[in-house]
């Protein structure tokens, strides 16, 4: 329970209620479980009980990590006179957004249409039917206040004129959706190689237009990760020797790592950088940016070498483990910007931040002074009331951004002085009140996480890193997937296609229902994980999930929708098939559809992929950084796919030196299948046995396959030439 404050800021007693909200099982919305606001959830109830009464719909979308969400909810929805004029007025329902996306996206797309810009909290007043009359994000208290009775005052005066306004406003919304999932149809089936060719390399000088030479990242503050343009621009370098592509990512790679964004004691990425210099972070972290952030530092790494780079693709997967996993096998969504400063107040960032004071007192004098200057640690400070972010740029140590990743260049003395350091902060600030975590399983983010995970456990000889994506597969397998004959269970010709589940939280299932993002890129970490572990049962899986997107989510065009064709049925259905935050489902769904068609051999799955990048020629010019996985995506066609068979027990020391040998030198996008000589797991390794008794590896492109090699030295040669075109 939560205190209630009144308007002059003293704290009231809380009465033991709950709203509708208690029964929740959304961190999100069990935050406002005890608000004054007669908060439902989102349903056909609540605008039914609009309907009745007559009058508008709040629609209140958040999350849980999210900074201003928690000041608008102390501001306003703890607020006692506040809760009266919401209740008294309109029919408040909240949304978490990450377990709704598609609702956010339908009224994200009409708060930016209406106001140009959008964000969270996002605060949309509607007609009883849904349709958008109002939109905003954060309105501080009174002004809030005072929107709530203008809206009622205006629906009371001129009911009729609201409603058609809102009416033209869902019908414009929906013919801008249905152009958007046009695009992909629009050349996708007769996309040639040389047209692929012609978009990727179109989009490096527009993207190079919109580069930060100086602080890297593209465009001014703030600033994001771009996770899917870093791994089409090294994917595009490592086929076609392109330099300008590879300085705009490691020089991105580089200035996030070593800025406040990334978490130089605990690893892991916060969710963007307020500034232009990846100084000072919105400190929330969502397990979505890690799992993608951990493959570009791990491909970086693979062409470089880069001790930085595997350092933090390291570290980011340990972050991951170390903070996320839930007792399920299961990661959490994310972590809270906020926790108790040693006052018990809350604040942003209360966590993470340090002063010099703190810094002596726990280290003393001369390690005190040394961490000053290599975590850039000032007496002024970086953030707010003289704390500093932690940051690795100083030259102190050879512990520079410009020379960690260079050979031979540090101290060892130095280097393992700040490792203790870290150690010693690290366990220091572990004792400090903590972010909250929102805990529900999200299944695209885990999807994207098992994929992140195996590849790492192999590249980096992390074992336990591939248990661990092995059990969050597991989790989504037997509670989120749900096929005709059961959970897990392998989909039988003619049947019904597999379901999925959004989220999850302590081991139950929640009643959302997986959206494109969701079936996609469970379907591809399904995919990855297969080519680490031979574990024959995830291509079945992974097969059944993608029937699933070319039945239920396609447009007909060759594009998709973002909710299935069975889905509730929203104002209109959302269909954007561009990069946000997060990969875009249809730019996700290439990529699965590429993978299992390599595995497999089926046209129409490499056929289903072509089509969805039909919306490349469009945009990719003009918006790049909106078709990061996209151009990634036609970069793995460009290079093939490379397919690689491994053939050997699974317990032979030599299949693993093969195995890593085919991921550290493989062409972009390449697939793997891995199996034991004996069972076929997938068509790919059909007639693959054996040479000599000994462990062996298959080239392959659209299964026409070069001669077999039993050693990775061999295997490293014919990997060096077969994807890249320079």
């Amino acid at each position: 329970m939560v205190k209630l404050h009144s308007p002059g800021g003293d704290d009231l007693p809380s009465t033991p209620r709950t709203n509708r909200l208690g029964t929740a099982t959304s961190p999100y919305l069990l935050q406002h479980a005890d608000n004054p606001v007669d908060w439902w959830p989102w349903g056909e109830e609540a605008f039914a009980e609009a309907r009745r009464r007559d009058v508008p719909v709040l629609v209140s979308v958040g999350y849980a990590a999210c900074h201003w969400c928690h000041v608008m909810a102390h501001e306003s929805f703890e607020d006692p006179a506040t809760a009266a004029i919401v209740n008294d007025n309109v029919v408040a329902i909240k949304v978490d957004r990450e377990e709704r996306p598609d609702v956010d996206a339908v009224y994200m797309a009409a708060t930016q249409a209406m106001t140009g810009q959008g964000g969270w909290p996002m605060t949309v007043f509607t007609t009883p039917d849904g349709a958008p009359l109002y939109c905003g994000t954060y309105f501080p208290r009174e002004p809030f206040g005072r929107l709530v009775q203008a809206v009622h005052r205006a629906w009371r005066a001129d009911k009729q004129k609201l409603i058609s306004d809102a009416e033209r406003n869902v019908t414009a919304l929906a013919e801008q959706a249905s152009a958007l999932s046009g695009l992909s149809g629009a050349n996708g089936g007769g996309l040639s190689e040389a047209d692929l060719a012609a978009v990727t390399a179109l989009a490096v000088p527009a993207l190079q237009a919109g580069f930060d030479s100086a602080t890297g990242g593209f465009g001014q503050a703030p600033k994001f990760p771009p996770s899917m343009v870093l791994e089409f621009l090294l994917r595009h370098h490592q086929r076609t020797g392109s330099p300008q592509a590879l300085n705009m990512a490691v020089t991105t790679c580089r200035a996030m790592a070593c800025g406040g964004m990334y978490d130089q004691l605990g690893g892991g990425f916060a969710r963007y950088s307020v500034d232009a210099t990846w100084t000072v972070p919105h400190f929330e972290k969502m397990l979505y940016d890690n799992a993608l952030l951990a493959p570009a530092y791990a491909h970086w790494w693979r062409i470089s070498g880069s001790p930085l780079a595997r350092r933090v693709a390291e570290e980011t997967c340990d972050f991951m483990l170390r903070e996320l996993l839930t007792p399920e096998g299961g990661l959490a969504a994310s972590l809270d910007a906020d926790s108790a400063d040693a006052s018990g107040h809350s604040h942003e960032g209360a966590f993470y931040v340090w002063t010099p004071e703190q810094l002596r007192e726990v280290l003393g004098e001369a390690d005190g002074a040394f961490a000053e200057q290599a975590f850039g640690v000032t007496e002024r400070g970086t953030f707010e009331h003289g704390t500093s972010v932690l940051q690795r740029r100083s030259p102190a140590a050879g512990l520079a951004e410009d020379t960690e990743d260079t050979e031979d260049t540090e101290d060892t003395g130095d280097t393992e002085r700040l490792d203790r350091i870290r150690g010693t902060l690290l366990a220091v600030r572990d004792g400090r009140p903590r972010p909250a975590r929102d805990d529900k399983v999200v299944a695209a983010w885990n999807g994207m996480a098992i994929g992140a995970l195996a590849e790492a456990g192999v590249l980096f000889d992390r074992p336990d890193f591939i248990r661990a994506a092995s059990a969050i597969a597991g989790l989504l397998a037997s509670l989120h997937l749900l096929t005709p004959a059961g959970p897990a269970s392998p989909p039988s010709a003619g049947a019904p296609p597999a379901r999925l589940v959004r989220t999850s939280r302590d081991g139950v299932a929640g009643t959302s229902a997986g959206l494109l993002e969701d079936y996609a890129c469970v379907a591809a970490g399904l995919l990855t994980l297969y080519g680490v572990t031979g574990e024959a049962r995830w291509v079945p899986l992974a097969g059944g999930l993608l029937e699933t997107v070319l039945e239920s989510f396609t447009d007909g065009a060759g594009g998709f929708y973002d909710a299935p064709a069975d889905g509730e049925q929203l104002i209109f259905r959302p269909a954007d098939p561009l990069d946000g935050a997060t990969p875009s489902g249809a730019f996700a769904a290439a990529d699965a559809l590429l993978a299992y068609a390599s595995l497999t051999g089926s046209a129409r799955h490499r056929d289903a992929a072509l089509a969805t990048l039909g919306v490349l020629p469009a945009v990719a010019g003009k918006y790049p950084r909106a078709c990061g996985l996209g151009l990634a995506v036609a970069e793995a066609l460009l290079a093939g796919p490379v397919e690689i068979a491994i053939t050997g027990p699974f317990d032979d020391p030599r299949t693993g030196d093969l195995l890593r040998a085919a991921l550290h030198a493989a062409p972009p996008g390449s697939v793997l299948a891995l199996g034991d000589g004996t069972l076929e797991s997938a068509p790919l390794l059909a007639g693959r046995r054996l040479a000599g008794g000994a462990p062996t590896a298959f080239v392959c492109r659209r299964f026409s396959c070069r001669l077999p090699v039993t050693t990775p030295a061999d295997l490293r040669e014919q990997l060096a030439g077969a994807g890249n075109s320079r």
